[in-house]
């Protein structure tokens, strides 16, 4: 399975920026996905999680509500829309896919509940 996340780079506080991760190598329909965030010199943060059949989201509450995961079936991608975007909110950014397949429970934050991860993209948000 294989991840490659695309979008990032520098953005002005207040600004927009959107994420996509394509996926390959996997029932892409078949499991949820994630976005997680590690600023320098601190843990990978959970931000927000789709379930397998995109009627479900979750969100970590620092970005709730600026903040919108969705999936496209098709084209095995999930993408990370980010508005109002604020310095805080810098940090390098994960893709990831849930190891558990066709999970309906609502439990997605935890990193170990991942098997798969993106390479990461470089969002930085300037003040």
């Amino acid at each position: 399975v294989q991840l490659q996340a695309f979008g990032g780079g520098l953005v002005q506080a207040g600004g927009s920026s959107r994420l996509s991760c394509v996926v390959r190598g996997c029932t892409f329909s078949a499991y949820a996905l994630g976005w997680f965030r590690q600023a320098p010199g601190k843990e990978r943060d959970f931000v927000a999680a789709i379930n397998w059949n995109g009627r479900t989201t979750y969100y970590a509450d620092s970005v709730k509500g600026r903040f919108t995961i969705s999936r496209d079936n098709v084209k095995n991608t999930v993408y990370l829309q980010m508005n109002s975007l604020k310095p805080e909110d810098t940090a390098v950014y994960y893709c990831a896919t849930d190891r558990r397949r066709l999970y309906g429970g609502t439990d997605y934050s935890g990193t170990s509940l991942y098997d798969y991860w993106g390479q990461g993209t470089l969002v930085t948000v300037s003040s």
